[in-house]
């Protein structure tokens, strides 16, 4: 598979600008935007749709706030496999992909091999999730659950 990312290299200061504003306000029209990058409306156009294009920007989204979705109980769980090899890890990660509460997995370098950032309406469900799905993933041979107290900051919402 062929990796066709635009190198940070080929970023330049107007693809910066326009992707930090974006990223605080993706409805932005395109008028607004060019003023506040110092681009006319035509070249910041181009831009944003060759960084579209690109896979720098790989969409838009709604932010919402879990709590009114009553989904604001986050959960960390360490996950330890017990196999690594590349087989192994491709059948974790298909499977993970499908736990809807799932809303990150990253691969770690430490005494476990996954965290994943789990988020549910309370403990009750973030245990059926853990004991029903979590643990089922092919290869879990086990796992470490942190519940976070206080969200200080998430970029996420």
């Amino acid at each position: 598979m062929a990796d066709n990312r635009t190198p940070a290299s080929q970023i330049d200061v107007f693809d910066r600008k326009i992707i930090d504003v974006l990223r605080q306000d993706g409805r932005i029209s395109f008028t607004d935007l060019a003023q506040r990058v110092g681009l006319s409306k035509t070249p910041c156009q181009i831009r944003v749709r060759r960084l579209i294009a690109n896979g720098t920007i790989r969409g838009f989204r709604a932010v919402v706030d879990p709590a009114r979705l009553g989904l604001d109980h986050v959960a960390f769980a360490e996950v330890k496999l017990s196999d690594t090899r590349e087989e192994a890890l491709d059948a974790f990660r298909r499977a993970v992909l499908k736990i809807p509460e799932v809303e990150e997995c990253h691969m770690i370098a430490s005494s476990f091999d996954y965290l994943l950032k789990v988020r549910t309406a309370d403990i009750r469900r973030y245990r059926e999730v853990l004991g029903e799905r979590i643990s089922s993933l092919p290869h879990v041979a086990s796992t470490s659950t942190f519940v976070a107290m206080e969200t200080i900051r998430d970029s996420s919402t």
